[in-house]
C-alpha cells in the first residue's frame, strides 16, 4: 500500500489457500479481475484465526466490501480422508504443513469478520461456499447442515465461477449502491426476511423438514440438480427458521472471449514471494499446465463439477491458449515439458450441441450417459489440431495430457466418417505422444448397477479402450502403462460388487494404485444417496456401504494380490455365502 500509495483499500480478499499468482489459483483470479475493475484490492491467505485476529484487521475496513474463499478445495475434504481421519498435509500450504485453516473455513472467517466491522458487507463464494449453498449433508459431522449463508452471517454469496458476477458487484458498489442492488444478481445468493415476489420461484423444502424426513432431503435435490443443469434455471427459494434463503439462477455460460480476457490478465504465475524457499505442492504439480476449457457434461454422480463449473463447456480460443503457452516458456527452470494440457475432462475442447437450442430446453444431468447423444458434436479434430500447434512451439519438447480422458467419446461412432476418423487419430495421437508413462482413467468400477448408479458408461468400455493403448503401445515399442481408477463403497455397492472388481482386474493384469473409498462431498447426487439411503430420482430405497467396517470390508478386494489381505478377504465372502 505505501509503495502503491494507497491510504485504504476497496475490497479484501481472504483465502484459505496460500497465495499463488495462477490461473489456477482461484483467489488470484478474483482478485486479478477485481484489480482489471480499477479497483484496490488487497488478499490476504491463511489468517490467523486464533490469535488476536490482526490478520483480519491489517487492511482495516475496506470501502467496498470484504470477499472470502476457503480455496481451491472444501475444508473438510482438505482435512480429512474418506475414513475421517486428519490428513498429515496440505498441499495448498507452504512445505505441506496442516493447521494453516480451520474447519468450515468460509463460515469462521465470516463470523470472524462480522464480528469485528459488522456495517461491512461480506461475499463468499468459491468451492465451500458454492457446495453448501443449500442444505446439505456434512459427511463428518453425519448431519444436515443449513446454507452456508445462515451459518456464516455472509451477506451475498456468489456460487459457480464467479468472474462474471464479481465484476457486476464491484460496478454496483463503486456507483454507489449496495447488498440491495446485489441481490438482483444472477448466481447469487443471499438470506430474505420474507419470501421473495418473484416469477418461476420453486420453494423446495425447509431445512428444519430435510432435517427431519430424509425423502424431503432427496426430493429437494433431484430439483436442484435438474435445476443446476438447465440453460434457463429457476430461482430457489428454502425456509430456514424463519427466513428463506435465495439462490438466483446462474449467469449464462462464459463467451470464448470472457474467457481469454480471464486468463490474459497479467498474473505472474508464480507463488508469492513471501514463501520463498518453502515448496507449494500444488503449485508444483500444475505450474507449467493450461486449462483449455470449463465445464463437463459427464454428469458423473459423485463429481461436483456440474453443481460448480456447470455442464456447459466454454472454451478458450487457439490464440489465448498458444499465447499462454509461450508465458509458460519463459518461466524459470522450465524444461519444455508442458505438464498438462487440458480441464475438468481433457477432451470436451470445443464440444457442445449441434443445435444449441435444444441444449437449452435440456435437463439431462450428462451428454454422454447412458449413451452420447445425438445433438452432441465429439469432433476431436480441433482438440488435435491445438495439440499439434503446441507441440510446434519454440521451446516445447512435449506436451502431456494429465486431465482424465473419457474413453467412452473416443469410441463412440457418430456415423460420420470424418469425425470417427478424428476419434481414431486423436485416441493413437494421444497415446502416441502426449502420454508421460501412465495415462489415468476412470472406470470407477465393473458393475453394471454400479456404473449405472453413478452414471458411467459399461466396464468393458474400458475393456476396449485398454486393447486399443496396449496394441498401439506394442505398435510403437512404447514402455507406457494404463492406470484405471477405482472406487469403493459407491451407492449401491456390496461386497459381491467389489468381489466383481477383483476378478475382472485380475483378467486384466491390473495390481490397482489408483483407488479409494467414496468421501460423500456436499451437494452431489452419491451423497445424497448415501445420507438418505433413496435414490433421487426413483425415490426406491438403496444399499450404501456406512460404517467404518462395511468401508474396510470393501476396499480391501483393490488388494487381494497382496498375502496378508487374501485372509480376510476369504473371511468377508465365507460371511457373505453364510447370509444368503
Amino acid at each position: 500500500m505505501l509503495l502503491r500509495g494507497w491510504d485504504s483499500v476497496d475490497v479484501v480478499l481472504f483465502s484459505g489457500d496460500a497465495y499463488v499468482d495462477h490461473p489456477a489459483f482461484g483467489s488470484a483470479v478474483i482478485g486479478r479481475v477485481i484489480e482489471d475493475e480499477g479497483v484496490r484490492v488487497a488478499i490476504v491467505p491463511q489468517p490467523n484465526w486464533r490469535d488476536d485476529l490482526r490478520d483480519f484487521k491489517k487492511f482495516g475496513k475496506p470501502n467496498m466490501f470484504f470477499a472470502i474463499s476457503a480455496g481451491c478445495m472444501d475444508s473438510k475434504v482438505n482435512h480429512y480422508t474418506a475414513n475421517k481421519r486428519l490428513r498429515s498435509n496440505d498441499a495448498y500450504t507452504p512445505d505441506n504443513k496442516t493447521g494453516f485453516r480451520p474447519d468450515n473455513t468460509t463460515i469462521v472467517y465470516s463470523n470472524i469478520l462480522k464480528k469485528l466491522y459488522p456495517q461491512t458487507p461480506v461475499i463468499i463464494g468459491g468451492i465451500e461456499a458454492s457446495l453448501r449453498r443449500i442444505s446439505h449433508y456434512d459427511y463428518w459431522d453425519d448431519c444436515i447442515q443449513p446454507s452456508i449463508l445462515d451459518s456464516s452471517k455472509a451477506d451475498i454469496l456468489v456460487y459457480g465461477m464467479g468472474e462474471v458476477t464479481i465484476r457486476h458487484i464491484v460496478d454496483i458498489f463503486r456507483n454507489g449502491g449496495g447488498v440491495e442492488e446485489c441481490r438482483a444478481l444472477p448466481q447469487v445468493g443471499y438470506i430474505a426476511d420474507e419470501m421473495p415476489e418473484k416469477d418461476d420461484v420453486i420453494k423446495l423444502f425447509s431445512y428444519e423438514e430435510c432435517k427431519g424426513d430424509r425423502r424431503k432431503s432427496a426430493k429437494n435435490f433431484r430439483i436442484f440438480e435438474e435445476q443446476s443443469n438447465k440453460f434457463t434455471a429457476s430461482t430457489l427459494v428454502q425456509p430456514t427458521g424463519k427466513r428463506f434463503v435465495v439462490i438466483n439462477p446462474p449467469n449464462e455460460p462464459m463467451t470464448t472471449e470472457e474467457l481469454d480476457s480471464v486468463y490474459e490478465l497479467p498474473f505472474m504465475r508464480l507463488p508469492h514471494p513471501k514463501y520463498q524457499g518453502k515448496t507449494i505442492a500444488a503449485y508444483d504439480m500444475i505450474k507449467y499446465s493450461i486449462n483449455t476449457h470449463r465445464g463437463c457434461f459427464g454428469g458423473c454422480s459423485f463429481c461436483t463439477i456440474s453443481a460448480h463449473q456447470g455442464k456447459f463447456v466454454v472454451s478458450r480460443s487457439e490464440r489465448s491458449i498458444l499465447e499462454e503457452v509461450k508465458k509458460v516458456i519463459q518461466l524459470p527452470d522450465f524444461k519444455g515439458y508442458i505438464s498438462d494440457l487440458g480441464g475438468p475432462s481433457a477432451n470436451m475442447y470445443r464440444l457442445k450441441g449441434k443445435n444449441f437450442d435444444l441444449c437449452k430446453r435440456c435437463p439431462r444431468p450428462s451428454c454422454i450417459f447412458p449413451n452420447v447423444c445425438k445433438n452432441l458434436n465429439i469432433d476431436h479434430r480441433p482438440l488435435l489440431n491445438l495439440y499439434r500447434k503446441v507441440d510446434a512451439i519454440k521451446g516445447i519438447k512435449k506436451s502431456f495430457i494429465s486431465s482424465g480422458v473419457r474413453y467412452d467419446m473416443l469410441l463412440h461412432t457418430t456415423g460420420n466418417s470424418e469425425i470417427d476418423e478424428g476419434l481414431k487419430h486423436y485416441t493413437e495421437e494421444l497415446i502416441r505422444h502426449h502420454v508421460s508413462g501412465r495415462l489415468k482413467v476412470a472406470p470407477e468400477h465393473t458393475s453394471p448397477r454400479v456404473l449405472q448408479a453413478i452414471r458411467k458408461p459399461p466396464f468393458d468400455t474400458f475393456v476396449r479402450f485398454n486393447r486399443i493403448f496396449e496394441r498401439i503401445n506394442n505398435q510403437y515399442a512404447l514402455n507406457q502403462q494404463i492406470i484405471p481408477y477405482f472406487i469403493s463403497s459407491l451407492p449401491y455397492c456390496t461386497v459381491e460388487d467389489m468381489w466383481g472388481v477383483m476378478e475382472e482386474t485380475k483378467k486384466l493384469n491390473f495390481r490397482l494404485e489408483q483407488v479409494q473409498d467414496f468421501t460423500p462431498t456436499p451437494l452431489t447426487l452419491a451423497t445424497e444417496i448415501y445420507h438418505t439411503g433413496i435414490d433421487p430420482y426413483t425415490m426406491e430405497k438403496v444399499f450404501v456401504a456406512r460404517s467404518s467396517k462395511e468401508k474396510s470390508d470393501q476396499k480391501m478386494f483393490f488388494f487381494h494380490y497382496k498375502k496378508e489381505v487374501r485372509p480376510a478377504i476369504e473371511r468377508v465372502l465365507r460371511r457373505e455365502k453364510r447370509k444368503k
